[in-house]
């Protein structure tokens, strides 16, 4: 029997109406069109959901394919490399305990807990034995078994915390188990169909570990260029420790504490420790004589609240900082930079009156008066004559701007009076030693949560703008983190357990009609791992996390 679909070879194509059999593999169609496509297919969207290429065509439906420019499809093959690594880990060296911890240089950093560190001849067996399994084109068999037997299969080898997460979680009866040529593991996410799928990759020694390496969406089809993110590797560094002296490594340690009624400590610990950290900047501020103090990170990183917990911690030092945005130095709406699509690019640094910020910050350094800006977005034009102020010696001036990193923003600001702090929830909490939380998830849930609290934006408009929103972090703040002078990790620990509470409803309330839909569908699997802080008593009023959920005072 012949059933109708609406096919998109890839996101943004014009779909085409296709007959096919009923209960036809998705990745037998693929097939047939897959030497006309750029890119190989890894997954594929019916009906609004993420499916794996496995899956059966069984009725009418409309069917997408995705390739790794797809943000879902781009962590499938994460997953499914990772995958791949750990069975050439166990290949190679037997059981050993494997962490795959947080992103890192365009890939993962990971550990392999040998009493010496690894050589480099056993890190190219390693590898070498990845190009083997890709080479064999093994397939990635998944079963959903029940919880005892996933438990009992998870019973040897490196998969303790993975028995403790399931042990506690009441909410799973059934788990998916991958096996690979006998290699089984347990993974919450979707897989490709077999180890031949994963084409490009490098391992490579880095500090304490090794870096899982692999193509990006902006860079599908290569390893992109390595780059040593010695400070975000210390921003990691510094959270493990921060998760290491409250207890907790991953959610189940979470989890545990929420069940003991134990996480008020937890959230005082966390929020001293970010009061600590800022303190220590305001210090570090003083003690080399900087003025110009520049706050830059990606979308939902807490940039408004650390700005202004800085800023009391300045005065706590003596001073009173002026506090700047860059939004005021908008271009006039006429000279506003468009996007192929005709909409105004605000986030391009062409948006900037860059030769106005900088008279005005250089005026300021010099104890001139200054006519500040306020630019009125309604109008698309900048006023005067509201703002009229001056610097006093040594007073320190606050920058908040997605552009404070990038040299193009300051180029005539002298070097020894600017100071960058590069912002951003670098979360160390994740799953199990195997199944991560990537930072941008974290940052998406935030966002969803402030965007309907206080923005009055639907859950699907914000997830459905995601992708924009991203597109710009990658072209204007993610290049420039290296300029940083400090890293601030504003990822609480709790936070995920108090944001669970706001988002799931509002992930709930997206149908599968709708474009987000497959989106929500991955979010709500992950935050069921997370058990519900739903007394808030004990956050304070100016912690970052609300700015998000309400109740700052600093926002």
């Amino acid at each position: 029997m012949m059933i109708a679909v609406q096919l998109k070879t890839a996101q943004n194509s014009e779909p085409e109406d296709i007959m096919v059999t009923q209960g036809m593999m998705i990745e037998d169609l693929v097939k047939e069109y897959q030497s006309k496509l750029p890119y190989r297919i890894l997954a594929a969207k019916l009906n609004n959901k993420v499916v794996e290429l496995n899956k059966l065509v069984t009725e009418p439906c409309n069917l997408t394919f995705l390739d790794i420019r797809n943000p879902s499809a781009s962590l499938i093959y994460q997953r499914s490399v990772s995958f791949i690594y750990l069975k050439a880990v166990y290949d190679v060296l037997g059981k050993v305990k494997v962490l795959i911890e947080n992103s890192l240089n365009k890939g993962l950093y990971t550990e392999i807990k040998l009493r010496d560190h690894i050589s480099d001849d056993t890190l190219s067996q390693i590898e070498e034995r990845m190009y083997q399994v890709v080479q064999a084109d093994i397939p990635f068999t998944r079963k959903v078994l029940g919880k005892e037997e996933a438990m009992q299969i998870l019973s040897e080898g490196d998969h303790a915390e993975k028995r403790r997460m399931l042990a506690r979680a009441s909410q799973f009866e059934t788990v998916p188990i991958y096996s690979c040529d006998g290699f089984m593991n347990f993974f919450y996410g979707q897989m490709v169909p077999s180890s031949g799928y994963i084409k490009h990759f490098e391992l490579r020694k880095y500090r304490n570990g090794i870096l899982l390496r692999f193509p990006s969406c902006t860079e599908p089809d290569r390893v992109p260029e390595f780059k040593d993110e010695r400070k975000l590797y210390q921003a990691f560094g510094e959270a493990k420790k921060w998760g290491n002296l409250m207890g907790i490594s991953y959610v189940g340690d979470m989890n545990q504490k929420i069940e003991k009624e134990e996480y008020k400590e937890i959230i005082q610990v966390s929020e001293a420790l970010h009061e600590k950290k800022i303190a220590g900047i305001a210090d570090q501020i003083m003690k080399n004589g900087k003025r110009i103090i520049l706050i830059t990170g990606p979308s939902s990183s807490g940039k408004t609240s650390f700005a202004k917990r800085l800023s009391i911690q300045l005065m706590v030092l003596g001073q009173k900082p002026l506090y700047l945005g860059t939004d005021d130095y908008f271009v006039e709406r006429h000279q506003t930079p468009v996007l192929p699509n005709g909409e105004y690019n605000f986030e391009d640094i062409d948006a900037i009156d860059i030769e106005l910020f900088n008279d005005n910050m250089n005026d300021l350094l010099a104890g001139k008066y200054v006519d500040l800006p306020t630019f009125n977005f309604k109008e698309g034009k900048k006023y005067f004559g509201e703002r009229i102020t001056r610097a006093k010696k040594r007073q320190p001036i606050i920058i908040e701007g997605i552009h404070g990193l990038n040299q193009a923003l300051t180029p005539r600001i002298p070097e020894e009076e600017k100071f960058k702090i590069y912002i951003s929830p670098l979360t160390q909490l994740n799953v199990d030693n195997h199944n991560r939380i990537p930072t941008t998830d974290a940052r998406l849930l935030r966002r969803l949560v402030r965007d309907h609290e206080f923005r009055h934006y639907s859950a699907q408009y914000t997830i459905e703008q995601w992708p924009k929103v991203r597109a710009g972090e990658d072209k204007n703040i993610f290049p420039y983190n290296s300029e940083a002078d400090v890293f601030f990790n504003s990822a609480l620990t709790y936070e995920l357990s108090v944001l669970k509470k706001y988002a799931q409803p509002l992930l709930e309330a997206i149908s599968s009609d709708e474009k987000a839909y497959s989106e929500a569908v991955r979010l709500l699997k992950f935050l069921r791992f997370f058990k519900t802080i739903e007394d808030e008593s004990a956050i304070p009023n100016n912690s970052i996390i609300r700015e998000f959920i309400g109740g700052s005072i600093l926002v």
